[in-house]
């Protein structure tokens, strides 16, 4: 038994008070190599902003579970070495067993999300239970799910959404325990997000998404007033970096992402967490691609990782300060 405690990381009950009172939202960023670690803590060392580094099961399998409980350790030391001791927690994002969630309390994570959305409603609350009645022994954090979020993301997949029943949060807080909510209100995993007919053209010709449907948001605060909500999918889909991968060779076509003043004005309610993953791939590839096609002869990963970690500081110096409003909160 590993406990996050002893790697320096932090839950996210503290850190999800702050940002309800503060009205900001936590970023959690997905990771699973070092470069990408690099440039997360890089990024809210500068902008002195609490994180959240988030791994997926199958970033878990990718990166090998050790190397990854060093990697957390070695995050918190790399801020302190930065010069700012930022509040880092490390999330496991869409565990969908509670052996998973158990080995992951067990190797240093300090919150993990049990998701059962895909379940009938009371497997899904007995399953969330599960896992925070054992996760709370460690004083492990734990997300839960209700609706389901359409697109792909690693093993994450649903061919459409399936929005919140406000009339289910109260009820599935209290007989699970959870410490925060993940809900459907139209953001979607991947980078594909709306298809172009669902969208409408301004002024300038660039394609609009729907609004998301704050009038769910609404009604779930009202029913648990002053409780942490989770947005997942909410990457942006920067149409200048998705512009970069295609004239280098890419094929994102259809690339739509949610609009950041949206994500700005669910940051200043209930939501105390939104989750950005396709937007770091999306600033990554980029760049490797940019530098591939442009110097052909160029064979050190340093060479097209090196420009690529920059890209995604870049990203998330943005997000921490224009998007989320985490910037100087740490």
């Amino acid at each position: 038994m590993v406990h996050y405690k002893d790697l320096g990381l932090v839950n996210t009950r503290e850190m999800f008070a702050k940002a309800f009172k503060g009205g900001y939202a936590i970023p959690a960023y997905n990771f699973n190599n070092l470069e990408q670690m690099q440039a997360i803590i890089q990024a809210c060392v500068e902008t002195s902003s609490p994180v959240i580094l988030q791994v997926s099961s199958g970033a878990r399998k990718y990166a090998n579970q050790t190397l990854l409980r060093y990697m957390a350790q070695g995050a918190v030391e790399y801020a302190a070495e930065l010069g700012k001791k930022i509040p880092i927690a490390l999330h496991l994002d869409h565990g969908d067993t509670f052996e998973l969630c158990k080995s992951c309390v067990e190797t240093g994570f300090s919150s993990v999300m049990i998701d059962g959305s895909h379940l009938p409603y009371e497997e899904n609350v007995a399953l969330t239970k599960q896992v925070v009645d054992y996760a709370h022994k460690y004083d492990v954090t734990v997300e839960g799910e209700l609706g389901v979020l359409a697109g792909i993301e690693d093993d994450v997949a649903a061919a459409e959404h399936i929005y919140t029943r406000p009339e289910d949060v109260k009820d599935f807080v209290s007989k699970t325990g959870v410490d925060s909510l993940a809900i459907s209100i139209g953001t979607s995993h991947g980078a594909n997000k709306f298809k172009p007919e669902q969208c409408t053209r301004n002024a300038d010709g660039v394609l609009v998404p729907p609004e998301l449907r704050f009038d769910i948001l609404e009604e779930i605060e009202q029913r648990i007033p002053g409780f942490p909500i989770v947005l997942h999918g909410s990457s942006s889909v920067p149409q200048d970096l998705v512009a970069v991968i295609n004239k280098y060779g890419g094929a994102l076509k259809d690339a739509i992402g949610i609009p950041e003043e949206q994500l700005r004005k669910a940051a200043k309610s209930s939501v105390c967490k939104i989750n950005i993953d396709s937007d770091g791939r999306i600033a990554m590839t980029a760049a490797v691609r940019e530098v591939l096609h442009t110097k052909p002869a160029e064979f050190d990963p340093r060479k097209y990782l090196g420009p690529a970690r920059d890209n995604l500081k870049k990203i998330y110096i943005h997000k921490n300060i224009n998007v989320l409003g985490s910037a100087n909160k740490a």
